[in-house]
Formats: C-alpha cells, sequence, structure tokens
C-alpha cells in the first residue's frame, strides 16, 4: 500500500528567481519545479526557452509575475553553434538531415565572415520555422509539420542588434559557426543559423543554443536547478531578486505618503517629472514599489500596481538593515 502524498503549504513569495534552465526541461517543467521548492503560491516565467536550450530563464514569483510581459518584450543575447554543410528537417539537432554540401574554405574567410554579419544586422526578413509553436487556425505550426503539411508562413521583420560570427566546430568536431547574437522578441535563432549557412554557401543547422542575457539580466547572475534544490528553505529563498530587478530600465519616482495612498487606488498624480514612458513608482514611507506607470505631460498615469497585501507582504519578508 502506497503512503498517502504529503500536501505541500503555499505560501506567498515574491521575487525574480534567475534561473540558469537545464538542456531537455521544458521552461513550464523547471517553472514547476522551482514553484515546488520554493513552496510559492503563485509563479510564471517571462517565455519560453527552448528545451534544448540553457540559459537565462526568470522565473517571476508573486506580485513580479504582473511585470513578466516586460521581459517578454526585452532585448536577449544567445551564444549559437551552427553545424555548416547540413541541413535538416527543423532547423536544428533534432531533425533528419535534408541535405549535406561541401564546405568551400573561400567562403570562410574573416572577410566573407564579414560580409555574412554585416548582412544580417539591423531589420531582417525572418520565415518562421514550420516546427515552431506558432498557430495557425488554431493549431499549431509544429502540428501541421508533423503530419508532412508545409504551411504558408509570413515572412516577419526582426531586429538583430548585434551578431558577430567566428569559425569553430561543434561538440562531435565538425566544422561550425559561433554566433553570439544580440536581437528582438520574435527572432528564431534556428532560422538565422540557416540563413546565415545558405551565405555561406553550405548550409547549416542549430547545434546548440544558451541565452546568456534578456534584459540586462545575466546569467552570471543565475542559480543552477541543481544548486537550488541542494539548498534549505530559507537559503532557497535568498536566491530571489526583488520584484523591481524586472525595472530597472524604468525611471524611478518616489511618492510621498498622502499620493502613494492616492496612487494605489488608480488615481493619477502631477508631478514636476519629465515625460517618461516607463517608470517604476515607488512609496517614500515606507520605502516599497508601488507599481509602474507613464509620465504624460507631468502627469504620472498608474499602469500596473501592487496590491497592499502584496506590499505588506514583501516589506515584511525584507530584511531590515
Amino acid at each position: 500500500m502506497n503512503a498517502p502524498r504529503t500536501r505541500v503549504q503555499r505560501r506567498p513569495v515574491h521575487g525574480v528567481l534567475l534561473l540558469d534552465k537545464p538542456l531537455e526541461l521544458s521552461s513550464n517543467d523547471a517553472l514547476q519545479k522551482v514553484k515546488w521548492l520554493l513552496r510559492a503560491e503563485k509563479a510564471g516565467h517571462t517565455g519560453t526557452l527552448d528545451p534544448l536550450a540553457t540559459g537565462v530563464l526568470p522565473l517571476c514569483f508573486g506580485a513580479a509575475t504582473k511585470f513578466s510581459q516586460l521581459q517578454l518584450e526585452a532585448a536577449k543575447t544567445y551564444e549559437a553553434i551552427a553545424r555548416l554543410g547540413q541541413t535538416t528537417t527543423t532547423a536544428d539537432a533534432e531533425g533528419e538531415v535534408l541535405r549535406e554540401r561541401a564546405i568551400d574554405p573561400a567562403a570562410l574567410t574573416a572577410g566573407r565572415l564579414a560580409a555574412v554579419q554585416a548582412q544580417f544586422t539591423g531589420s531582417i526578413r525572418q520565415v518562421p520555422p514550420m516546427y515552431s509553436a506558432l498557430k495557425k487556425d488554431g493549431k499549431a505550426l509544429y502540428e501541421y509539420a508533423r503530419a508532412g503539411i508545409e504551411v504558408e508562413r509570413p515572412a516577419r521583420e526582426v531586429t538583430i542588434h548585434a551578431l558577430e560570427l567566428s569559425l569553430t566546430q561543434d561538440s562531435q568536431g565538425q566544422p561550425a559557426i559561433r554566433m553570439l547574437v544580440t536581437c528582438s522578441k520574435g527572432t528564431y535563432i534556428r532560422t538565422l543559423a540557416e540563413d546565415v549557412g545558405e551565405a555561406l554557401g553550405c548550409g547549416a543547422h542549430l547545434r546548440a543554443l544558451r541565452r546568456i542575457d534578456t534584459g540586462g539580466l545575466g546569467v552570471e547572475r543565475c542559480i543552477s536547478l541543481e544548486a537550488l534544490a541542494a539548498m534549505g528553505e530559507d537559503e532557497r529563498l535568498q536566491q530571489l531578486q526583488p520584484v523591481d530587478a524586472l525595472l530597472a530600465s524604468h525611471t524611478a519616482v518616489t511618492l510621498g505618503e498622502q499620493d502613494a495612498a492616492r496612487f494605489l487606488t488608480g488615481l493619477p498624480r502631477k508631478g514636476a517629472w519629465a515625460d517618461a514612458e516607463a517608470v517604476a513608482v515607488y512609496g517614500e514611507k515606507p520605502q516599497a514599489l508601488l507599481g509602474v506607470g507613464r509620465v504624460v505631460r507631468g502627469e504620472l498615469i498608474p499602469a500596473r500596481l501592487l496590491s497592499s497585501l502584496e506590499i505588506q507582504q514583501i516589506l515584511e519578508d525584507t530584511p531590515r538593515p
């Protein structure tokens, strides 16, 4: 007879955990494991990272979930390895080989790499891969692909803010390109690897992908799932970044006690502030994040607000100096 399962006693947890997501684990599975380890009531991630990718995955808990959309919009930086001379059905190592081509050494000179690098920097157009979660008539594209159906996909404009290409080898010692890419949301690194391979005349497919930064949150600040699981409960909670870790690019505005109370009810406030589209709003007494908004012609307009209960819980859990 099986022993009854112990029910996990959930609790309010507020903050951001920067996870170095391991290989072959989905973003949602990673979230659920960390949520269980923290015994958190409410959790969400900031956009999926493919199971075959590793690296920065910000996980939001409690009040931080209100600002997770900001990371969806943020620029991201990846380190990728693309094997040259082969294309696959999925544009990555999971697919079947479609075509093999010889690699012309003359196409891999420093000058040629620099030219291709420039070609794919800035605003570019990408055709989303069939093996993706984009939907057509309510069905994910990968479902059509698995059924052998090719669906027409319009090209989409994305921005490659920075791109560095260099010669390397993949884990099997095969000729490859290392790509260091900073890009806008919606960019498919698999597609970029494939397109770079075509520009070099030999084709390519993605062999490894690691996200090393998202919205200024770098991998050096991350913790592994294994390390987190080995910690005691209090030490795990200490790994949480504050809620406003997601708001580093916002202009900070601090309100006095009366204005803070009115702002929390959703009322705009007047002040001598410069116009700003993204503002993080704090209370002066006590010092606490109230929410985010924007300033238009000296008027601070609320957008997403913390509840009084969330603010109280955060203050209670914040160590005093």
